[in-house]
């Protein structure tokens, strides 16, 4: 696994868009899944070959958001919540994406959260900005 971080500008993070949606996607439906099955056995999962293999899977899908560089955000599996590191006015934040939003348009600092939402400043989303450290 990479433990190196890699920032994202804007404009990069929407290009990863595409496939963060389908990914992020695939986690919400295959979690979807996995709360009807441990339901449906009621306390039996951790035997159940159907339960390991949709668990595994949703394993691999969250690996590749990380392969990509950005991180699944959503603890109840809920809305698809998606964090990019990046750096804004000289401080590391996330740009932050809800799968209910079209765009990437918000950023927060590292350790606000969602709730310390602010919107990425438009400078920001041009393919020229260099990423001040």
């Amino acid at each position: 696994m990479n433990t190196e971080i890699k920032y994202f500008k804007p404009a990069e993070a929407k290009r990863t868009l595409p496939l963060v949606k389908k990914i992020v996607s695939d986690i919400l439906l295959t979690a979807k899944e996995i709360k009807l099955l441990a339901e449906e056995i009621d306390g039996e999962s951790e035997s159940d070959p159907r339960f390991v293999k949709l668990v595994n899977r949703l394993n691999s899908f969250l690996r590749e958001l990380e392969e990509i560089g950005c991180f699944f955000k959503d603890p109840n599996f809920s809305v698809g919540l998606i964090d990019f590191p990046s750096i804004i006015d000289n401080k590391e934040v996330y740009l932050c994406w809800r799968s209910d939003e079209e765009d990437i348009l918000y950023y927060h600092d590292i350790n606000e959260g969602y709730q310390g939402r602010k919107l990425i400043p438009p400078e920001y989303f041009s393919d020229y900005f260099i990423l001040r450290e």
